[in-house]
């Protein structure tokens, strides 16, 4: 069933990948796309406690930008946002037991979905506690 260049696992996540979907008013969302290949890719993050408690994907690619994108949910869910940060396409592609040269840039895609989400919630996170803050101090005036 392996097509020449394409892994068993690369296979298996694209024929069965995991965590397709999208999150509901995610705490993170991620895009990214290669106008050179045409792919696209969209990565959703739920957080607790600086935890990926939950991560979907939804992904318009080739079999190899599905894989990655399958791989990468199941490399990041569980690990606190500042691991999945580090996940790099390197990673991507030895999980899934390499992908032809050709191919690599779709673990690339992949990661930086994945990052761009943990960036957006990052991006979230500090405009909640700015927000957070000014009515703490506005509470504080009003009370003097």
């Amino acid at each position: 069933m392996a097509q020449i260049g394409y892994s068993k696992k690369v296979m298996e996540h694209f024929m069965n990948p995991r965590n397709v979907g999208t999150i509901e008013n995610p705490d993170g969302h991620g895009k990214v796309g290669n106008p050179v290949c045409g792919d696209l890719m969209e990565m959703f993050i739920e957080v607790k406690k600086e935890v990926i408690t939950d991560i979907k994907f939804q992904t318009f690619g080739c079999g190899s930008a599905i894989a990655t994108s399958s791989m990468v949910t199941e490399l990041a869910k569980g690990m606190h946002v500042d691991e999945a940060m580090k996940i790099t396409r390197k990673d991507v592609a030895d999980e899934l037991d390499g992908l032809p040269p050709q191919k690599m840039h779709c673990s690339n895609l992949a990661a930086d979905a994945l990052h761009e989400a943990i960036k957006d919630y990052t991006s979230k996170k500090k405009t909640t506690e700015k927000s957070s803050k000014k009515k703490s101090k506005d509470t504080r005036k009003r009370k003097i």
